[in-house]
């Protein structure tokens, strides 16, 4: 049944025009959907899975008047899937899909998404897309991402998270937890800027 709104002609007629809104399909596309089929065999009752979540409606800004120009970073943003625990719906763990890149290689975006549920506490799974997945390769990436988080966890400084992160010593803005990928440093947590790699800025969590 088509979607009509009232408008009045020249004449004082009403007439009906119809929304110019139509159904997008698919809703999820094939590499989502062959996930969304291997996340349901893994998790079975344990999460439920919620598809295309908004960032907006998953994270809130602290110091808004000071952070306003971080709002358009997670502005119409959603990560790809969301587990969260089914009796309350906390969130418990993002599920992202990434494109296949060179191993020493990351996306700005991929490790935006990845500093941003790092900085909050939630473990984020990384699945380099496809059209097929294995449970045990999904349970392998998913016991790396839960890991990771656990450890900077451990790290953080003492205290809660909005009073303790530093700002910026290099341009003033916020910092997020990063963790070193390579070289002698490997596996340890810092505060990188929000603005990296433009900005160098960092500061070091001590154990």
């Amino acid at each position: 049944m088509a979607n009509h709104s009232t408008s009045i002609t020249k004449e004082g007629v009403q007439t009906k025009e119809e929304l110019p809104f139509r159904l997008r399909e698919p809703f999820l596309s094939t590499p989502e959907a062959a996930l969304f089929r291997a996340l349901k065999q893994m998790v079975a009752e344990r999460y439920v899975i919620c598809a295309k979540v908004s960032l907006n409606e998953l994270f809130y800004i602290t110091r808004p008047n000071e952070n306003v120009h971080f709002f358009n970073k997670i502005f119409r943003k959603h990560v790809d899937f969301l587990l969260c625990e089914p009796r309350m719906f906390k969130p418990e763990i993002g599920v992202e899909l990434v494109k296949s890149i060179a191993k020493d290689e990351t996306r700005a975006s991929d490790q935006f998404m990845d500093d941003l549920f790092l900085t909050a506490g939630l473990p984020l799974v990384h699945i380099p897309s496809g059209d097929h997945y294995e449970v045990s390769d999904v349970i392998s990436l998913f016991q790396l991402a839960v890991t990771k988080t656990r450890d900077a966890n451990d790290k953080k400084i003492s205290g809660s998270l909005e009073d303790s992160v530093p700002m910026c010593p290099v341009c003033g803005k916020m910092m997020v937890l990063r963790t070193n990928r390579s070289g002698s440093l490997a596996g340890q947590v810092y505060y990188g800027c929000i603005d990296n790699p433009k900005c160098p800025g960092m500061v070091a969590v001590h154990s």
